[in-house]
């Protein structure tokens, strides 16, 4: 059995997300997904028609990759080097494309290039502390740009800085606590504009089926 995960960079090259042990090939790339639900919501159009765009914890790269072929120069931040040698090995024909291992507050403070678009699928911004994560993103993004993300939608009552644990560390000695940040839409809203943002919209967007995790969406723009 492996050992639990002591950083959060091992947290995230162990759980999110596993398609098996050894090689395995390249998800099936055929349309920019917000949501956990394939084809359920709205897609790419979200983000304009940015020329230089950032996604922050892409994981597996789908919605990069999906976004470089479409003309648009992507470069993806994930904190697990695990997650970022899978991306380069599936990923790595694909023009205009980049994938860099590093901490996406540290990736915002050090790259100084002005970006059209930023943008998190269920990623780093769940996973980041907005009052630190906003401001960087703020000063990035060109006037104009946009910023989007999505997560699972907020247990109610259950806001802030939320733990969350990795099945496999039921039973160890040592458990890893891995915070995510969950607010309501009008709290995000209220957020976004206290750092600059503006044109702010944020919503959860029911699952297709009663009974299943919706999904928030949040969009908004730099003045």
């Amino acid at each position: 059995m492996p050992r639990a995960p002591h950083t959060p960079a091992e947290y995230w090259g162990m759980y999110m997300p596993h398609r098996g042990e050894g090689d395995q090939p390249a998800p099936v790339v055929d349309r920019f997904e917000w949501t956990q639900y394939p084809g359920h919501g709205p897609g790419a159009e979200l983000l304009g028609r940015p020329r230089r765009a950032l996604d922050l914890g892409p994981a597996e790269g789908k919605e990069a990759v999906f976004l470089a072929r479409q003309g648009v120069e992507v470069t993806g931040v994930d904190l697990s080097p695990v997650q970022v040698a899978r991306a380069h090995a599936w990923w790595r024909d694909e023009p205009r494309l980049t994938f860099v291992h590093a901490n996406v507050c540290h990736y915002l403070v050090e790259d100084t290039d002005p970006l059209d678009a930023i943008y998190s699928v269920w990623g780093a911004v769940w996973f980041t502390d907005p009052e630190l994560l906003l401001p960087l993103i703020a000063k990035r993004l060109a006037r104009g740009g946009i910023f989007a993300f999505s997560q699972a939608e907020p247990t109610p009552g259950a806001y802030g800085p939320q733990p969350m644990r990795g099945k496999w560390l039921e039973g160890r000695e040592r458990e890893l606590t891995v915070l995510r940040w969950q607010y309501t839409p009008d709290a995000w809203a209220d957020l976004l504009k206290r750092h600059g943002f503006t044109e702010v919209d944020a919503t959860v967007l029911a699952a297709p089926e009663a009974g299943k995790l919706g999904t928030l969406i949040v969009q908004a723009r730099t003045a």
